[in-house]
């Protein structure tokens, strides 16, 4: 059997962390892999345990394969925090066995342990296993856009 724990990543996880950022960000059109800064903002992440956290799905033998990070941030639309979900990949050999499912569950978890009173995330509009993921696990889609502008 798959022994798979979910559990905060540490600090000698970044090295997988990236590599599992560098699969995601192929993906998704908006990103490119940068393990430069991949290290730097999964650092960040986890030296700011108050605001965010990063989960790792990790395997008795194999290591990490899989992770989510969560942040919080203040909603005035609910009055109180409101929790980002990002960075939700899992190698493909463990994908549509319940691990991406239990990575949710505990981040979603976690931001009610902060005092979140919601939860949300952006997914890549040309990345229809994720689409159809979400969808089956009662994700709502919003009418909004997300826009961004670098500041550097």
């Amino acid at each position: 059997t798959m022994t798979i724990t979910i559990e905060a990543a540490v600090s000698t996880d970044i090295e997988p962390l990236v590599e599992l950022l560098t699969v995601l960000f192929s993906i998704e059109k908006d990103f490119q892999p940068n393990p430069e800064a991949q290290r730097l903002g999964l650092s960040m992440l986890l030296d700011r345990k108050d605001l965010g956290q990063i989960l790792v799905a990790r395997h008795a033998t194999l290591g990490v394969v899989g992770m989510i990070s969560i942040q919080l941030v203040i909603s005035t639309a609910v009055g109180a925090p409101s929790a980002w979900i990002e960075d939700v990949v899992l190698q493909e050999a463990f994908r549509g066995q319940g691990v991406g499912l239990s990575l949710l569950e505990s981040a979603k978890n976690w931001a009610k342990d902060k005092g979140a009173r919601r939860v949300q995330l952006l997914a890549d509009a040309d990345n229809t296993p994720a689409l159809e993921f979400y969808k089956k696990h009662a994700w709502q889609p919003t009418r909004l856009f997300a826009w961004k502008q670098q500041l550097i």
